[in-house]
């Protein structure tokens, strides 16, 4: 964000149910969020715009971009899951109800998981604290009902639909998502770049932040350029 807001007009949305948006929902599923954005452009009036989004937030730009063609310029996914079967074990297992309750009720024995398997998550020495934070603000429904929908969501068969250009980064090293997503992408995208990065994992932002921010700067920068 600090690095883009140098160059460009951004903004951060945080889904209902995290963060500081509202925890008064019936649902949490992906296709909600997908109507959040599009409610979040309509609100403050912005026409059409590319969408960056990380793992669910990558998915869910990539829907809006099926279901709301004219508001989107471009979209950036980074570390997305195209099909949930490609959810990794852990996060699988938290989109089922039970396992979300007792994770929640439970926070302490997540906490000290994610701390001692943090190297494998991220190189970001601060990776942890920035979990603590992100977890503390999210509400229960919205922590297994969201994933339990990222789960049984697969954009394979409406990927040809998408007309805009799409950007995927993937880091070869990420235990979250299977790193091999970006290969529905180019099979069902027509005009898609893949950027991989082979010492990264799940978070490339903060395991490789200078190659990160460079390639997403050109990706922006180009389209602009072609489309002015």
């Amino acid at each position: 964000m600090a690095y883009l807001g140098a160059f460009y007009r951004t903004y951060a949305l945080d889904f209902w149910g995290f963060g500081e948006s509202g925890t008064k929902r019936s649902t949490y599923a992906v296709k909600d969020f997908v109507g959040l954005v599009y409610q979040f452009m309509d609100q403050l009036g912005i026409v059409r715009a590319p969408l960056v989004g990380h793992s669910m937030g990558g998915t869910v730009s990539l829907m809006t971009a099926i279901q709301h063609p004219d508001r989107v310029q471009k979209v950036v996914v980074i570390g997305s899951p195209i099909s949930g079967s490609s959810l990794y074990f852990f996060p699988r297992v938290f989109g089922y109800r039970t396992m979300g309750w007792l994770t929640y009720h439970n926070l302490w024995i997540y906490k000290g998981f994610y701390r001692i398997l943090s190297p494998f998550y991220s190189k970001d020495k601060n990776w942890a604290q920035m979990m603590d934070r992100d977890v503390s603000r999210t509400s229960l429904e919205a922590f297994f009902s969201s994933i339990g929908s990222l789960r049984r969501t697969d954009l394979r068969p409406s990927l040809h639909q998408i007309q805009s250009p799409v950007l995927g980064m993937y880091g070869d090293k990420d235990i979250v998502v299977n790193p091999n997503q970006w290969k529905p992408l180019i099979e069902g995208v027509s005009k898609v770049r893949i950027e991989r990065f082979h010492t990264a994992g799940h978070f490339i932002m903060l395991d490789e932040p200078i190659d990160f921010n460079q390639k997403l700067k050109n990706f922006l920068d180009e389209e602009i350029t072609a489309t002015s």
